[in-house]
């Protein structure tokens, strides 16, 4: 990558998303973070003149669970990257009637009912209290809905995602449960890393492929993998062209809040951050901390 090269947009999902045609002058970045190594290399390329990169959330060939994923470290190279907008893809249960396999979900919100997970960058010296009241960018979430729309997808603009830990599924009692309290599709993937991208002050909006009715409803056979395989196969090709639609149509600037996301999160005294947290830190930090003492 050339050096202040921008990339317009990264894409988390599956291996399949990359294959895509006139997708071209690809690089492999295999970076290293203060969290550890990202899932897989960072692939960017060029598509529809728009320089963009690829993440293999679970690496390539499937090999991390969602609970051995390291969120973190994802974030943190794209970030090192000049990243600046996420669009995560999702497979997901659905909790609504309405809301059928072969849909695309762009949820408005996020319940984190994981437990075993690092969830933010802070701590070791430097607390930070981010704010997460909308925890997806609105801005990205409409540019990802009308870019699926233009791709034919049937498309729900809305809905809670409430992310589990995984990486078995759902008893019933947990996902009528879920029902109960008004979630609208389930996962093992979109949290921490929405949480995290909005600590490294970046866009995040999340295509979610609703591959199974989760195990609630009685009148379907219980998920699958084979059923989850099937069904983002089908979708492979809907994804791969509503990121080319994406790309066409985002606009250069962000004119969210996302961008400055930390300007007021931040609460430790810059005297008593350790300097190795500082260090660690600068890529988040370094704009809002004044220089460290000699």
């Amino acid at each position: 990558m050339k050096p202040n090269e921008k990339i317009s947009l990264a894409i988390i999902g599956g291996s399949g998303l990359y294959n895509m045609p006139g997708l071209a002058d690809t690089t492999e970045h295999d970076l290293e973070t203060p969290f550890g190594k990202p899932s897989a290399p960072i692939v960017t390329g060029t598509l529809e003149g728009q320089r963009v990169a690829f993440l293999a959330r679970h690496g390539i060939g499937h090999h991390i669970t969602p609970s051995e994923v390291n969120y973190r470290a994802n974030i943190y190279a794209l970030k090192s990257l000049s990243v600046e907008r996420i669009v995560g893809v999702n497979a997901c249960g659905s909790l609504r009637e309405d809301y059928a396999p072969g849909h695309i979900v762009v949820p408005d919100q996020l319940f984190d009912f994981t437990r075993a997970r690092p969830r933010t960058f802070f701590g070791q010296g430097l607390v930070a209290h981010i704010g997460c009241a909308e925890p997806f960018c609105p801005d990205l979430s409409a540019w990802v809905e009308e870019a699926l729309r233009a791709a034919g997808a049937t498309v729900h603009r809305g809905g809670t995602f409430i992310t589990i830990e995984g990486p078995r599924f759902s008893t019933k009692a947990e996902s009528n449960t879920f029902r109960s309290w008004g979630m609208s599709i389930v996962g093992m993937t979109c949290a921490p890393e929405a949480f995290l991208a909005r600590e490294a002050e970046m866009c995040y909006a999340v295509m979610a492929h609703v591959t199974d009715y989760d195990v609630w409803h009685v009148s379907e056979a219980p998920v699958s993998v084979e059923m989850v395989i099937q069904i983002l196969n089908k979708n492979t090709q809907t994804a791969q062209q509503a990121v080319r639609n994406l790309l066409k149509n985002l606009p250069e600037e962000r004119t969210c809040a996302c961008g400055t996301a930390l300007a007021s999160a931040l609460i430790t005294n810059p005297a008593v951050i350790p300097s190795e947290t500082r260090q660690a830190l600068d890529l988040l930090v370094g704009k809002y901390l004044p220089p460290a003492p000699k």
